[in-house]
Order: C-alpha cells, then structure tokens, then sequence
C-alpha cells in the first residue's frame, strides 16, 4: 500500500498541491510585519501540507489552526513516562490523542460523504481502495490510525530538514544564487517568475544542483539521530561478537561524521555529491538519512520532492533575512532545530525581483 501512497504517479498528483500550499504559506510569511519563528511555522506548513494534500481533508483554516495545536500537545507528550497522573504530561497527551481522534474522525465522515470534485487520488483514497481490493474495508479505527501514521510521518523530521534548508540559504547566498542559476538555464524562472506548467516532477528531478543542495542539508542536518534494528544473524564487529536477537542502534549521524569517503565533514558543500565528487556514491552505508536495507524511510521521495519545492519557491519569490545578530545554536532533541526556531524576516518579491509589501489579509489557507 505504501509503495502506491509514494509511487511516481502519486507524487506527480500531489506536486500541483504541495506548490500551492508553500505558495500561500510563503506569501503569508511576506505580509507579516514582524519576523517569523521559522521552525514553529514550517510545523504548521508540514501539518497542512499532510492534512491538505496526503490525505485531502478540506478542513476550514480555523479548524486546521485548532486541530494543529491538538496535534502539538499530543506529539511534545507522546514520549512522556507512563505515569498516569491528573496532570501529567501522558494524561495529557491521552486527552489531546483523544481530541485529535474526534477531529480526524469528523474529517474522514465528511471526506468519505464528498467525493465530488476531486482531481487526483490521495493517499487516504489509496489506502481505502487498498483495503477494498484485498476484500476488506478498513473500519473507522483502522482509517484514524492509518491516518495519525501519515501526519506523523510527514510532520516533525520534515519541518526540521525545512528549517536547517532555510538556515543554510541565509548562511550561504552563493548557494541561493546558483540555485537561481540553474533555475533559470532549465526554463522554469524567467524574469523572476516560475515559468507556468515548468515545475512538473521529471522536470525538478532533472534538477542537479538542486538534488546536491537537499542532499547536503540532509547529510549535515539529519532530522533523526539513528534508529534500532534486530540481529537475523550472529556477526563480528570490530572484535566484538554482536549475537542473533539482540537489538542494536545505529547512529545516522555519528555514520556522516565519520565516514571517510566525506572530505571537511562540518562544511556546508552541496557540491560535494556533484558529479565531479560524487562522494556519496563511494559505498552503500556511508550516506544515509532516511535509514537503510528494506526498513529506509518509505516516505524519502515525498520528503525530498517537498524540501525541493519549499527551495525552488524560496530561490524564485521570497527574500528573506535573519532577524537576530548571530544564528542560532542548534539542539538535537527531538529531531535537530535551533533552539530559538530561528527568527527570519520575509518580504515578498514583484516579478523583478524588487521586495513587494503585500497585504496582511494573505489568504494563508488553499483549497485544494
């Protein structure tokens, strides 16, 4: 099923959908006066993005707003110790788990009710025509956990990776500029717009300097530490002997910083998976920020194809400056962020390029 959900001709579906929901996230972020907590608001976008586009709920802009604070409280308790106390933070991750199920399940009624309209098949309808096909239909329960699992997915580690994207285009506006360059030779922005019908998925996969910039933003900023994994056979590692059953963790991270085939290993330099260096391709394990063998991350090519649009609509429509004297330090726990979400002032772009002030009265919210 998953396979369907992150198939080539899903992602092609979703694409037009994911463009308009960062095109009205950006725009929002250029009419307000004031500088934006980066990290907190590419959280709401993932969330919309997930809710919007992965699972086609057409939720008012109100409700997405409350639903999104639920969803909040419910994933900063989930991790919670287990002590089941009147205010501790498990019986309030329950609560927000139990409001956010009355939520999702209102959306689902009124998404199963409304068929009309619909241009392209989510992942939700796959997930649902998947069930039909193998002769059982997916109760309600099985929907909203099903449901809980594609937010979840799509929602911390890829506001994380949005956020240390943005950080290091502020760090290295020769980055930003080349990014434009390629743009720009590829036909998809011309006199400071994107080109109409250019940004379609062979297109930006067809994007090299692009696909160098996500993969050095993930190499150097992997939202996820590691991960844990069983032993099927007894081996030796090192000297020591790792036996059959017993669970291990891997360190994504500790990989990146060690490995030999990466050269100045703390330096940002899309370049170095270019194809001059390539310096990923030197082995199968060196390079690996969704994980690795048959458990990687399933949900990689959505990820990536999101953090490239965020790029491509951040190089093409948007300026944007850092609001504080000095970056922010960065912090690891839960998934890597700087610890003051990283403060940055946006302003919108005209066609030339010239900084445009737009209206406080954005449309924030797309129907799609």
């Amino acid at each position: 099923v998953f396979s369907k959900i992150f198939s080539h001709e899903a992602l092609e579906s979703y694409l037009p959908k994911i463009q308009l929901v960062i095109k009205d996230t950006l725009r929002a972020w250029s009419s307000n006066p004031e500088s934006i907590n980066v990290y907190h608001e590419t959280q709401k976008l993932t969330f919309r993005m997930a809710i919007r586009v992965l699972l086609g709920f057409r939720i008012p802009d109100e409700e997405l707003s409350r639903l999104f604070e639920v969803y909040q409280q419910f994933v900063e308790n989930v991790f919670s110790l287990p002590v089941d106390l009147p205010f501790s933070g498990y019986r309030r991750g329950i609560r927000a788990r139990e409001t956010l199920q009355k939520g999702l399940e209102k959306a689902i009624q009124e998404k199963l009710q409304n068929t009309q309209g619909k241009d392209y098949a989510d992942a939700l309808d796959i997930l649902i025509e998947s069930g039909k096909e193998h002769g059982k239909e997916l109760t309600m329960q099985e929907l909203k956990d099903g449901t809980l699992e594609l937010i979840f997915a799509a929602y911390a580690t890829t506001a994380s990776a949005s956020t240390s994207l943005i950080m290091q285009l502020l760090k290295h506006p020769r980055v930003l500029e080349k990014l434009r360059e390629e743009l720009r030779s590829k036909g998809i922005l011309h006199n400071g717009c994107i080109c109409e019908g250019s940004l379609r998925l062979d297109n930006i996969n067809s994007l090299h300097y692009l696909d160098c910039v996500i993969k050095e933003v993930l190499r150097l900023f992997t939202p996820i530490s590691g991960g844990y994994r069983t032993v099927l056979q007894t081996f030796e590692l090192d000297g020591f002997q790792i036996p059959k059953g017993w669970s291990v963790m891997y360190s994504i991270r500790d990989t990146h910083d060690t490995a030999p085939v990466f050269k100045d290993v703390d330096v940002f330099d899309p370049d170095r998976f270019g194809q001059g260096r390539s310096e990923d391709k030197d082995g199968r394990f060196h390079y690996l920020p969704f994980g690795g063998g048959v458990r990687t991350c399933l949900g990689k090519h959505l990820a990536k194809l999101f953090l490239k649009a965020l790029a491509i609509e951040l190089a093409s429509t948007s300026r944007f400056e850092l609001a504080t004297r000095t970056f922010p330090r960065i912090t690891l726990v839960p998934v890597v962020h700087p610890v003051d979400g990283l403060k940055v002032k946006f302003f919108g772009l005209d066609s030339n390029q010239n900084e445009i002030l737009t209206g406080t009265d954005a449309m924030l919210g797309a129907t799609v």
